[in-house]
C-alpha cells in the first residue's frame, strides 16, 4: 500500500502544490520532467522552484533521476496530494482516516465527511504499467502514457460507470472525482470470498448478483472483471463494486464479457458451495441478461 500523505497536507504550503502540478503537467509528456521546464510548468521563479523541489523531495512526494538531464517525477504520494487538495478545497472531505481496503490496483481508505464515505485511489499502471498497457483500451492510441494517465482514466471511467447506474444497480453511490481518485458512499457487507452463507443462502445470494448484473446490462454496461472480490454481502442484500474495466453493451466483445463474468461466478459457487447450486447453462443465462430478461435470469438461479 502506498503511505497515506493526509497528514502530510497541513505541513503543505501553497507553492508546494504549485510545483507539484507542475511536474504533473510535465508527466503529459515525459515520463521524467526536465528540471529547467519546472518553471514555466509551475508558475514559480527558479529559486522557488529549488526550494519547493527540497520540501518535496524530502517528503518523498517526488523523485529525482539524472538521464541526460535533471528529471522529477511524481511519486503515487505526490499525486494522492494533489487530489486530496482538489477534494479538500471542494469540501467533499475532512479528513482521512484507516485503510479499508488494498488491493493490486487500488487502495480504499476511510474518508471523514457529513456522512459514512470512503476514497479510492486508483493505482493501474503505477507498479504494474506494462500489464495495463496492454490490457486498457483507453491506452492503445497513445505514443507518451504515464501511470498517472492510466490512473486518471480508470477512475474516470469508472466514475462515470457508477453515476450511469446508480441507484438502479446496488452499486456505492458516486459523491466525487478528481484525478485518480473516487469519492464514493461507504457500503456495508463483507466480499463474498470471505463470507461463509450457509448453503441453503447461497442459492439466494446468487439470484441477487444475478439480478444486478442483469440490471447492470439493461443500464447499459458488462463489469467485465466479476469474481467474488467485488461483490460485497450483507443483510440488506448484495453490492457490486470495482467497475473501472467495465464496457457499454454496444461494445464489440459485450456478450463474450458477460458471459465470462457469469462463469466466474458460478464457478466460484460450484467451488465453495458444491452441490448447493443447480447446474446452470452459462450461454443460456448470458442470454437472458442481454435481453434484459430478468424474470429468466432469476428462474436460473432457484
Amino acid at each position: 500500500m502506498v503511505r497515506n500523505v493526509a497528514g502530510l497536507m497541513v505541513e503543505l504550503e501553497p507553492e508546494d502544490f504549485y510545483l507539484l502540478s507542475g511536474v504533473e503537467q510535465g508527466m503529459r509528456f515525459s515520463e521524467w520532467v526536465n528540471r529547467k521546464k519546472l518553471p514555466s510548468f509551475s508558475n514559480l521563479t527558479a529559486e522557488e522552484v529549488d526550494y519547493r523541489l527540497d520540501r518535496c523531495a524530502t517528503r518523498e512526494l517526488i523523485e529525482r533521476k539524472t538521464i541526460q538531464y535533471e528529471g522529477y517525477t511524481l511519486t503515487a504520494e505526490g499525486y494522492d496530494a494533489l487530489a486530496l487538495r482538489a477534494f479538500a478545497q471542494r469540501d467533499t472531505i475532512e479528513g482521512v482516516g484507516a485503510p479499508l481496503g488494498v488491493g493490486k490496483e487500488s487502495d480504499v481508505l476511510e474518508v471523514q465527511s457529513y456522512r459514512p464515505l470512503a476514497l479510492k485511489f486508483h493505482r493501474e499502471g503505477y507498479t504494474n504499467f506494462r500489464e495495463v498497457m496492454r490490457e486498457r483500451d483507453y491506452t492503445s492510441e497513445n505514443r507518451h502514457v504515464s501511470w498517472l494517465y492510466t490512473a486518471r482514466k480508470a477512475a474516470e471511467r469508472e466514475y462515470e460507470t457508477l453515476e450511469s447506474l446508480f441507484p438502479a444497480v446496488s452499486v456505492p453511490r458516486p459523491i466525487d472525482q478528481n484525478r485518480h481518485a473516487i469519492v464514493m458512499e461507504k457500503f456495508e457487507g463483507i466480499e463474498l470470498h470471505r463470507a461463509k452463507l450457509p448453503d441453503e443462502q447461497a442459492v439466494g445470494v446468487l439470484d441477487l448478483i444475478l439480478r444486478e448484473i442483469a440490471a447492470a446490462y439493461d443500464a447499459g454496461y458488462v463489469h467485465a472483471d466479476m469474481s467474488e472480490y467485488n461483490v460485497a454481502v450483507s443483510e440488506s442484500g448484495v453490492t457490486i463494486f470495482d467497475w473501472p474495466q467495465a464496457v457499454p453493451t454496444d461494445h464489440e466483445n459485450a456478450r463474450e464479457l458477460v458471459e465470462r463474468d457469469l462463469e466466474n461466478l458460478l464457478s466460484y459457487f460450484d467451488r465453495k458451495y458444491p452441490g448447493s447450486i443447480p447446474e446452470l447453462d452459462v450461454d443460456a443465462l448470458t442470454t437472458s441478461v442481454a435481453a434484459d430478461d430478468f424474470q429468466t435470469v432469476r428462474a436460473h438461479a432457484v
